[in-house]
């Protein structure tokens, strides 16, 4: 805090961080002691106009993202406090083209959930491996290059534009960060989800960029994690933008995981496993390489299993079965009710570890079944590609610990000890909410030189398997028998 001689009052500093997630935003206010004193939230809409296509407005976004800043900013003012530094964590594979000059966007905000562009992104199978090779990503219809050939391709006007230096091209965080500083720049972290940066180089690749007939010209330039990205001005008060993220790398930071080794889990909207690579990119089929964070000096990588439907999945059930949402109450459903049957949603696809987008729901072994036990069905195939997931990272890694963490509003009890009898590893459910923001307030300390590497993570609930394992074994045939049914579609 800094003593103001003159009015002898103490000022108290404070750090802003804003949580832009895929149905809404939140905003944080750190004091220098790590401590949250003040949120907020403002939700947002998607809207699915046809089958696989999940979109937001990016308007209704920015001005919920803004509206959060200006109360931030309103209660730090009352608290005798100066915001001294601001950080975004932001949902990651959501991407849109807008105007380079006057901002105005061009396409709705394009969910990371969106699989329109399923067939553009079949047409480049055959550079699948290549692909993921040079950028670490795996080849789909949910990250950028796709978007942007199917959108161009059926807007000719759109096209023109790109190509001729009128739009930027990009994700979420760029508009952002673009609309807040006036200066469009793209974050390491985020970008490789445009499978179009170079992970080696942490450059746009020439290759890829040619392969795609994506003009580089349209994407904004690269900056690392921790980096000055402009002033934010609102309400005539201008703070630093000193940190952009992807959510899930923010994610697991706030759990402890910024040492070389760490595995943790988050499950929100989506889910996600994610693995400390530490300063060079560990690539395994399937799964993600992606930067973790990165400064100036230091870059930390990732390895990543992403679920697409975790909470959104029960969303999903909710109209597929017509139950009032205050009704669904899935966990409690699920800590009730077995099955022997296995629900693969198709609404949003598979990513990790198999990447199969646009198929129709699989019921396998649910003739008869009640709600409870395909909401149940349905919860554990999040569980199932969590083990696949996993399987994955520890083949390559030969990771093998004696407890995970988990963070995230849809990591229920049910769930936590699905995934600790398929895994048959303790599991840790952290007692700290909004780890998220509590990853980026950490890399916004960076300036400071109290960067905590190997934060302790308490647990208010462990997780024992205690699953026979026969059982086991047969739920994990079903589930591949389950899978097998994909793929003949």
């Amino acid at each position: 805090m800094l003593i103001n001689s003159n009015v002898t009052k103490t000022i108290n500093l404070f750090y802003l961080v804003l949580d832009q997630g895929t149905s809404s935003s939140k905003i944080f206010l750190f004091n220098e002691e790590q401590n949250i004193i003040f949120s907020d939230r403002e939700r947002h809409h998607l809207h699915r106009p046809h089958e696989h296509h999940v979109e937001s407005n990016p308007i209704d976004i920015l001005n919920a993202c803004t509206k959060l800043i200006s109360s931030a900013i309103s209660y730090a003012k009352n608290e005798n406090g100066k915001i001294i530094s601001m950080g975004m964590a932001v949902q990651r594979s959501t991407f849109l083209f807008w105007d380079k000059q006057n901002l105005k966007h061009y396409t709705q905000a394009i969910s990371w959930q969106d699989s329109r562009a399923q067939k553009e992104s079949e047409a480049f199978t055959k550079h699948g491996n290549k692909i993921q090779e040079i950028t670490g990503v795996p080849l789909s219809a949910h990250f950028g290059a796709p978007k942007y050939i199917h959108f161009t391709k059926h807007d000719s006007v759109l096209k023109h534009k790109a190509e001729n230096d009128k739009l930027w091209f990009g994700p979420l965080s760029v508009y952002l960060t673009h609309s807040f500083t006036g200066t469009p720049s793209v974050d390491e972290s985020i970008a490789g989800r445009s499978l179009l940066m170079n992970l080696d180089k942490l450059v746009w690749d020439n290759e890829l960029c040619s392969l795609f007939g994506i003009p580089i010209t349209c994407l904004p330039s690269l900056k690392p994690t921790v980096h000055n990205f402009g002033l934010v001005e609102i309400d005539d008060v201008q703070i630093p933008l000193n940190c952009v993220i992807g959510d899930q790398q923010a994610a697991l930071l706030g759990q402890g995981g910024s040492t070389s080794g760490t595995l943790a889990m988050n499950f929100g909207t989506s889910g996600s496993v994610q693995y400390n690579s530490g300063t060079e990119p560990n690539r395994v089929s399937g799964l993600l390489s992606n930067v973790l964070y990165s400064t100036t000096s230091t870059r930390n990588y990732l390895l990543e299993g992403t679920i697409s439907a975790s909470s959104s999945l029960f969303y999903w059930l909710e109209g597929e079965l017509n139950i009032p949402h205050n009704k669904m109450c899935w966990d409690k459903r699920c800590e009730k009710s077995t099955t022997k049957g296995v629900l693969i949603p198709g609404f949003v696809g598979i990513a990790a570890p198999y990447w199969i987008d646009g198929f129709k729901t699989i019921y396998h072994k649910l003739d008869g079944a009640s709600h409870d036990e395909i909401i149940r069905a349905g919860m554990e195939t999040i569980g199932f590609l969590v083990h696949d997931i996993y399987k994955s990272i520890a083949d390559k890694t030969k990771l093998k610990p004696n407890l995970i963490t988990v963070s995230g509003g849809g990591a229920r009890d049910p769930l936590l000890q699905f995934i600790a009898d398929l895994l048959q590893i303790k599991i840790c459910h952290t007692t700290l909410k909004d780890r998220t923001a509590l990853g980026v307030y950490k890399l916004l300390r960076l300036s400071d030189n109290k960067f905590i590497a190997n934060e302790s993570v308490e647990c208010d609930k462990i997780f024992t398997p205690k699953m026979d394992n026969t059982i086991r074994e047969e739920k994990l045939k079903n589930w591949r028998i389950a899978l097998e049914k994909i793929i003949k579609q």
